[in-house]
């Protein structure tokens, strides 16, 4: 029996719309969350009803929902439950008892036709949850390699119960999907949809001299630029290491920019870019809004992590018309195309990735690898195709349940 709200949407825009209720861990900033936070404005600009329920509410992309009229769900526990539990471990199974009951009501009460689960905790919660709410149809997104089940072996044989009960199952990149086959999913179930791009923010009228003067950069620096929260497998200690090694080589005045929340490792990679003799090469900046700024003031993007599903920072790089160093981990080999629009190099390698730095700081073509790039993600990773992806999985999941 089809409800009003899960009857699907004509290709043209007309008719009701299927109501998606999309689960995700937070609204902090990050790759996935960013990425949540695209869609959902896009589906709801092009007429769908998605909602967000979050495990862990608020966060500083919330705005950016409630700003369009998306409907956000969860539950925060008050302080004197944590006053009265104390123990940080009860308060944390408390926590996730509660969530998950809040989650089993938001289902039964707002009915969404498909239910689609982003990063393992939302896959876990989520999946479980919503056998006990009888949601017609079930997607997974999985963003990243299946690294993190090695320390958390329980979190891999939920996830191995889960898969055969999902409608659809969807990665993001090529190298994600194939080890999803391999943790016995049916292939005819597995979807690819690469991440989306929005042109417009390096589309506007931008002046490079002005924008540096404003961030203290010098007009004529060789300036790199890495995009991720200050993590350990992102590989900045590699960063690091292999500008040390070619310090003396490179064209001065040369910066750094790496661009992230820090988790705890900043002091540290601070004090060995110090130990090394490029500590006043390399800017710490933080989390920023403004990261399009940044990009365009940039000439050359990095980004050396030693595990990723499909990341965006690559695609705002190329964007942005900057040549990517990247490494060869997840789908970064499918994004950019080594020695067209830039290099990609073993992941761990500080070695090599100094040689690549090096290689795209002299080269003479670095402004083309980097159009190159930008016209690459035109044609291949708009946030039009994507979204018109994310439509025909909803349209394909809705049908397959009726």
């Amino acid at each position: 029996m089809c409800t009003e709200s899960s009857k699907i949407k004509s290709s043209n825009g007309a008719g009701n719309s299927l109501r998606i209720l999309l689960i995700i861990g937070s609204l902090e900033v990050g790759g996935a969350e960013r990425h949540v936070v695209q869609v959902v404005t896009r589906l709801k600009a092009r007429g769908w009803e998605p909602e967000i329920f979050v495990l862990t509410p608020g966060g500083p992309l919330t705005h950016i929902l409630t700003d369009v009229g998306v409907p956000i769900h969860g539950v925060t526990l008050s302080d004197w439950v944590f006053s009265v539990l104390k123990n940080k471990r009860l308060c944390a199974r408390v926590g996730l008892v509660i969530t998950s009951v809040a989650l089993i009501y938001t289902m039964w009460l707002r009915r969404p036709a498909v239910v689609h689960f982003f990063l393992p905790a939302a896959y876990v919660v989520g999946g479980i949850a919503s056998f006990f709410a009888k949601i017609p149809a079930r997607i997974m997104s999985r963003r990243s390699l299946h690294n993190y089940q090695t320390a958390h072996p329980y979190v891999a044989r939920i996830e191995r119960y889960l898969h055969p009960r999902m409608t659809l199952v969807c990665g993001n990149s090529r190298a994600v999907v194939e080890e999803l086959a391999t943790e016995g999913i049916n292939p005819e179930r597995l979807r690819l949809i690469y991440n989306g791009i929005e042109l417009a923010p390096y589309d506007t009228p931008f002046d490079r001299s002005a924008v540096r003067t404003q961030f203290g950069i010098p007009d004529d620096a060789l300036v790199f630029v890495l995009v991720a929260n200050l993590i350990p497998y992102k590989g900045h200690a590699d960063l690091i290491k292999a500008l040390a090694r070619i310090k003396e080589a490179l064209p001065e005045p040369w910066l750094a920019l790496c661009i992230g929340r820090d988790d705890g490792i900043g002091t540290r990679l601070q004090q060995e870019a110090d130990s090394l003799g490029v500590g006043s090469n390399i800017r710490f900046l933080g989390s920023r809004s403004d990261v399009p700024l940044f990009l365009r003031s940039a000439d050359v993007g990095i980004l050396c992590s030693h595990e990723e599903g499909f990341s965006n920072a690559v695609l705002e790089g190329m964007a942005a018309g900057l040549p990517m160093v990247v490494t060869d981990v997840g789908g970064n080999a499918e994004a950019v195309l080594d020695g067209v629009t830039g290099y990609v190099v073993p992941a761990h390698n500080p070695e090599c990735l100094a040689d690549a730095l090096l290689k795209v700081a002299l080269a003479d073509d670095r402004a083309l690898m980097g159009d190159r790039g930008r016209e690459r993600v035109a044609e291949t990773f708009s946030m039009n195709s994507c979204i018109d992806a994310y439509e025909a999985l909803y349209r394909e999941a809705g049908a397959q349940v009726r």
